[in-house]
């Protein structure tokens, strides 16, 4: 090839109509595999389910029927993939809610969740940010859905219980998620310091935004704000394009202290004076912190607040287990805390 392809017109033009053409042959390809897995599925339900007697022999059928479409079709057709095959029919039984925008592998992602609010969540999540598989993967392994949940100002049960018509995304607090998973920085969990938080972050900047969630773009590092008594630094800022509005970060290695609050809350309203424009939202503070501190919370502008927010970030990813189990207690606590401020609203009335 010429060095001088790259900026040869007729070149670049042919080479973009084979990219588009390779393409669009792709996504024919997926639409068709993605279909035909879908009526494979359903045949070998409609099959199984024709009698109690031919359903206990589901299993010896299965593997004779994988056996002759292996031999004629290739490993695709093996027992796993057919199992597969009837799991994606039995989580997608409505041919009409399956989008060709997700591929088979996917839908194999996706087949595997019990919970249908979260299957349906997360696959609305997956065409609209345009998530690849790995990255679908990662955010239900990492409960994407249960700790937007868990974040939101009431009870998880009784949320889930919207879930069908549920808007994850209401206020601000919507978008924001708690804990975050922060394992691709690979720091060493006894030796890190606030820059090598930082630093990692920015390295592996577009792991971090998936982890952001929707609508976050990187603005700037350590960005300056001048004022009569000197300067001050942000940790790292970002925009939301849905919300439209700035978004402040500011990394704490430890426990969240007041003394954190009161720097964020300055910030904000410095950014709020220096930087928004008269079409940007109001501008967000989140503190990204090690360990959380309810008294804080409870006792601090945080409470309440509609620009202020908390939030704890994990340097190791846990099981699903103890994520779960960290999840339910702070979902205790955010009852508990309704509980007490319903109570006091009681009082007081």
């Amino acid at each position: 090839m010429s060095k001088h392809a790259d900026t040869d017109p007729l070149y670049q033009i042919i080479r973009e109509l084979v990219q588009q053409a390779r393409q669009q042959v792709q996504r024919q390809v997926n639409s068709a595999m993605v279909h035909t897995y879908w009526q494979i599925g359903r045949l070998i339900i409609e099959h199984e389910q024709q009698g109690e007697q031919r359903a206990a022999y589901g299993k010896q059928q299965l593997e004779q029927l994988a056996s002759r479409l292996t031999g004629e079709f290739g490993k695709g057709f093996d027992v796993t993939n057919l199992r597969n095959m009837r799991r994606f029919y039995q989580a997608f039984p409505i041919r009409e809610t399956v989008s060709t925008e997700l591929s088979w592998s996917h839908y194999n992602q996706l087949a595997r969740l019990e919970n249908p609010a979260a299957r349906q969540w997360y696959q609305q999540e997956a065409i609209q940010q345009h998530w690849s598989v790995r990255a679908l993967e990662r955010q239900i392994g990492t409960l994407y859905y249960e700790r937007l949940l868990s974040s939101r100002e009431k009870p998880t049960v009784e949320a889930e219980a919207q879930a069908n018509t549920l808007p994850l995304a209401d206020t601000p607090k919507d978008y924001l998620r708690d804990p975050y998973i922060l394992d691709f920085l690979n720091l060493d969990t006894s030796r890190y310091q606030e820059a090598d938080l930082e630093r990692g972050i920015i390295q592996n900047l577009q792991q971090f935004l998936l982890e952001m969630g929707k609508g976050f773009a990187f603005v700037e590092r350590q960005q300056r704000i001048r004022t009569d008594d000197g300067d001050y630094y942000i940790d790292l800022v970002f925009y939301n394009y849905l919300l439209k509005c700035f978004v402040l970060i500011d990394l704490k290695l430890n426990k969240l202290s007041h003394q954190d609050v009161g720097q964020m809350d300055m910030y904000v309203r410095l950014y709020e004076e220096q930087k928004r424009s008269p079409d940007d939202n109001p501008t967000i503070g989140l503190i990204l912190c090690s360990e959380h501190n309810h008294t804080v919370a409870q006792y601090s502008v945080l409470k309440d607040s509609q620009q202020l927010f908390a939030s704890r970030y994990l340097t190791i990813l846990p099981s699903e287990e103890e994520l779960q189990r960290e999840l339910e207690r702070e979902r205790r606590k955010i009852e508990q805390q309704i509980k007490e401020q319903r109570g006091e609203y009681r009082i007081v009335q």
